[in-house]
This record gives C-alpha cells, structure tokens and sequence, in this order.
C-alpha cells in the first residue's frame, strides 16, 4: 500500500467505517492470494488500540482487510507497558512508517464500568483498572449511563495523551494519536 499521511490514513478508516455503517462492507483483501502476500510481511497503514470487547472488532468497524491495520486489544484500551510496546513495535519497525495511532474506546465499556463501580476485582484486573483511574476522576455526567460515556471518551482522550508523552518513538511529527469513541448500536465511530 505505501505509506500514507495521518490524514489520508485517517479518511480512509472513515470511509471504512462509511462504509460498515451502511452495511455495505466492501471484503477487501481477505482471500488466499492476500494471506499469500503477506507471508513475506506486513505493510499497515495506521495502528488502533482497541478494547478487547468481542462487540469492537476494528478490522470490521473500519472495513480493512487482512493486514491493512495494525491492532492492539486490551480490556479498556489501556496503555500499559504491553500494549504501549506493541504500538512502539509497529511505528519504529514497520516499513513503511505507520503514521496514524487510533486509540478506540466504545460505548458500554465493561472494564470502565468496573472502575467506576470500584472494589476488589481481583490482582490483576485491579492493575488493568488502576489505568483507568483518572479517566474516572475526571468525568462527569449525572446519570450512570452519562458517566460511563462520559469516562470511556475521557479514557480515549488521556490514553491517547499518555501514548504522546510514553516514547520518544512517538514524538516523531509525521505521527499523529487520535481518540475514538465507537457506537455499538450504529456501528459509528466518533472521532473526538
């Protein structure tokens, strides 16, 4: 595909998405001569650090196909130490250079509802959740539903943030880190 600029990059997960919501996928790319191609390597042109949430699959919310898009999936699209190296991987040793970092968020969000019900989910989900901390302090809304949409956008935004202040590998000025929000009923993605 080559290299694209963050702004082509990002019109083309727009119409991508166009495209999804209009349940007019196009399917691209999902064949065997594709897998074939890419036996020798990959070539994405933007990275999305995504929820783990079986309903959020970027490959399909952006109408891509095999290996156009480079994803990262945890819980709460967090940016810890696992997920921030693989967004470093993909943007210092992917060529050509990915130039676009989505960080998408989504509505209904079960580990940002997790946070904002607090209490002891266990070891390990109580690290995940810690990252979602200031995202939770920081929203508002008067009703629960307000609040979870309001956190999961301010998560999408300050994660996004962390990832500009995480690496020098993202200081580069060609590079740009957008938040998302994703709309499980429509199929819309929001970029904030």
């Amino acid at each position: 595909m080559g290299q694209l600029s963050s702004r082509k990059a990002l019109e083309k997960l727009k119409e991508g998405n166009r495209n999804f919501c209009d349940g007019k996928p196009g399917h691209e790319k999902q064949d065997a001569a594709r897998r074939a191609e890419l036996a020798a390597g990959q070539e994405p042109f933007a990275v999305v650090l995504s929820c783990a949430d079986s309903r959020v699959v970027p490959e399909l919310v952006f109408d891509v196909g095999l290996g156009e898009i480079f994803v990262v999936r945890v819980a709460g699209n967090i940016a810890n130490t696992s997920s921030i190296a693989s967004i470093e991987y993909a943007i210092q040793h992917l060529n050509p250079k990915v130039n676009l970092v989505v960080v998408l968020g989504h509505e209904g969000c079960g580990a940002v509802k997790a946070a904002l019900g607090g209490g002891d989910c266990g070891h390990h989900l109580n690290m995940l959740l810690a990252h979602l901390q200031p995202a939770v302090s920081q929203a508002t809304g008067k009703t629960d539903a307000a609040k979870l949409v309001s956190t999961v956008k301010k998560n999408a935004r300050l994660t996004a943030k962390r990832l500009g202040l995480a690496s020098k590998s993202f200081e580069r000025k060609s590079l740009e880190i957008v938040p998302a929000y994703y709309n499980l009923a429509s199929g819309k993605v929001d970029f904030l």
